[in-house]
């Protein structure tokens, strides 16, 4: 989930338009926002500080992990519901 103010010191924005340039036509520009915006949280609760680079490395993986698992279930014909509902 996005949060207020996560364009946050300089070097952000850039990671967000890196991303989202790596992954048009795979994820939305906003799934994109929400992985930069999770992992500049995480990586600040982990380890109290996040910086650009680190931020981009971790919201590349999350979105190369979520691509793998769109392929997959695309491959499946499975539904987005991760298969448990009836």
């Amino acid at each position: 989930m996005a949060h207020q103010g996560d364009s946050g010191p300089p070097g952000y924005e850039e990671v967000g338009d890196r991303l989202t340039k790596e992954f048009a036509g795979v994820h939305p520009a906003e799934t994109v926002a929400r992985c930069v915006a999770a992992a500049r949280h995480g990586a600040e609760e982990v380890t109290g500080a996040a910086t650009p680079d680190l931020v981009e490395r971790i919201a590349r993986k999350h979105l190369q992990v979520l691509a793998i698992v769109a392929a997959e279930r695309r491959r499946q014909g499975t539904r987005p519901s991760l298969g448990n509902a009836p």
